[in-house]
């Protein structure tokens, strides 16, 4: 990277549980003359793999998951995030690790083990919650990541438990949002 690139280089996280909001607000991020792009979750494809897979291979836990969120990040780190950086351009990352570890929060998982998981990730130079309708799919039709995953270990019959699910990961992003405006101030 070169000097005059180094100051222009930032990493934008949007994070949020609907998938259509956290894209609408990346793509508001990127309309200034950034010479950025937006990194999306399953970049890597194995969540797509995932949702094809045979009935047979069973229910997948939340831990299970969110380390195939995690081998997906390593991914977009790796093919899309640090290259743009290394040019100098801003990269919004939708989802990133607040969502994330949000959804792990309300399946249930540590905070240790959640910091563990995603200590790899940079920080981020800024962070944007978007606090929208819970569990809606983008304009695409597609899943958000805390959709997709609610689905997988709620299955078909069970929207009570997707329902909390995606209403406890809402609560844990509101949460951090505060904690940290708490921060800035």
């Amino acid at each position: 990277m070169t000097p005059a690139n180094r100051g222009r280089a930032r990493l934008i996280a949007v994070d949020g549980i609907d998938a259509g909001a956290v894209v609408t607000a990346a793509k508001a991020v990127l309309a200034s003359p950034s010479g950025g792009g937006i990194s999306k979750w399953d970049a890597s494809g194995v969540f797509q793999d995932l949702a094809v897979a045979d009935h047979d291979a069973g229910t997948p836990s939340a831990r299970t998951l969110l380390l195939l969120y995690a081998a997906d990040l390593a991914f977009r780190l790796r093919w899309q995030i640090r290259p743009a950086l290394a040019e100098g351009r801003t990269v919004v990352a939708a989802p990133y690790v607040a969502t994330a570890i949000a959804f792990g929060r309300a399946a249930g998982l540590s905070n240790a083990w959640l910091a563990n998981l995603f200590g790899f990730a940079p920080r981020p130079n800024a962070r944007i919650f978007v606090h929208g309708a819970g569990g809606a799919r983008n304009s695409a039709g597609a899943d958000g990541f805390v959709t997709f995953v609610c689905d997988r270990i709620a299955g078909g019959g069970a929207k009570r438990t997707r329902r909390r699910l995606i209403e406890s990961t809402a609560l844990y992003l509101r949460q951090a949002d505060r904690a940290m405006a708490r921060a800035r101030n």
